[in-house]
């Protein structure tokens, strides 16, 4: 039974990696390039004078010694690391159509992940419940990603809830220097949701500061909207709590799509307040086309 499960597990991570390498090597690959730049500048050499350098480039030490005007030359540090924070609390485990939340956030991340090592980037994993459940450090090859990718698909959390302050905190932590993160959630914020939404604000600050934060919220259209089906019983999937409601009355219907509307609206304006790019995916619509217009609209920006 137990080589069973290995050979199953090895087979899924085999089919994620066929589908996503593709995706990269033909698609993604030159967008995540051009977005994602190196975290500074390395001196490559000295060199004369010409006219249109920029004199604060100047090296005085060389030009005294030579009796020659000489400059210093710089390349651009291409070597990223890219960080996966991935929620893996319970309501991810939801999905109304082919494609439960929590897969939709393992293929996203293993795309980003094959599109880092595409590029010679690093690639390290946080996964996070109502506490930080595993963290692998940032590495590189063929067998590093394969190991973020089963991690990703197959980890069995102990948690059911969702901390994503305490997440951030811990790569505050361990990590030193600058990193591109992904935080990749459902969002489902547990107690009044504006208060959670404000008391994680400072902490998305705090990192997007020291890093280069994107959130990436996923949801599945029963999140936003109730099917007509009469009487049901929903249970959250992290608390347990259950409640019986009749889908077949219209103004309760409306009422639970306005109310995720409102809460939908004040998360974008919370998180765009906080300087942080915000990428939406949904379980129903396949995420390439969204992914790419936020490649390109990022790419845009940057050389404005």
């Amino acid at each position: 039974m137990e080589a069973k499960i290995t050979r199953d597990i090895l087979k899924k991570v085999r089919q994620i990696e066929v589908r996503t390498r593709r995706l990269v090597d033909d698609t993604l690959a030159g967008s995540y390039h051009s977005v994602f730049k190196g975290r500074g500048m390395n001196f490559d050499e000295v060199r004369e004078y010409v006219p249109g350098d920029e004199i604060r480039t100047i090296d005085w030490n060389v030009t005294a010694r030579t009796g020659t005007p000489h400059v210093k030359k710089f390349t651009e540090e291409r070597e990223l690391t890219i960080l996966l924070m991935i929620d893996i609390s319970g309501s991810g485990e939801f999905g109304s159509g082919d494609q439960s939340k929590r897969e939709l956030m393992a293929e996203l991340g293993s795309v980003l992940a094959f599109s880092a090592v595409r590029n010679s980037d690093k690639v390290g994993l946080v996964l996070f419940s109502d506490f930080v459940e595993l963290y692998v450090p940032p590495g590189k090859g063929h067998s590093h990603i394969l190991r973020v990718i089963r991690e990703i698909l197959f980890f069995q959390p102990h948690g059911r809830g969702t901390e994503i302050g305490g997440a951030l905190d811990f790569i505050n932590r361990v990590t030193k220097r600058k990193c591109v993160v992904f935080l990749i959630s459902d969002f489902c914020l547990p107690g009044g949701f504006e208060q959670t939404l404000e008391q994680i604000r400072p902490k998305l600050q705090i990192t997007g500061r020291r890093h280069d934060l994107i959130a990436v919220s996923v949801t599945d259209p029963r999140d936003l909207e109730l099917p007509d089906v009469g009487w049901i019983t929903l249970e959250d999937a992290e608390s347990g709590e259950q409640v019986a409601i009749d889908t077949a009355n219209a103004r309760l219907r409306q009422g639970y799509r306005e109310l995720a509307a409102e809460r939908q609206a004040r998360f974008s304006r919370t998180i765009r307040s906080a300087g942080i790019d915000l990428l939406a995916l949904s379980t129903a619509t396949p995420y390439l086309g969204p992914l790419m217009g936020f490649f390109g609209a990022r790419r845009r920006r940057l050389t404005r």
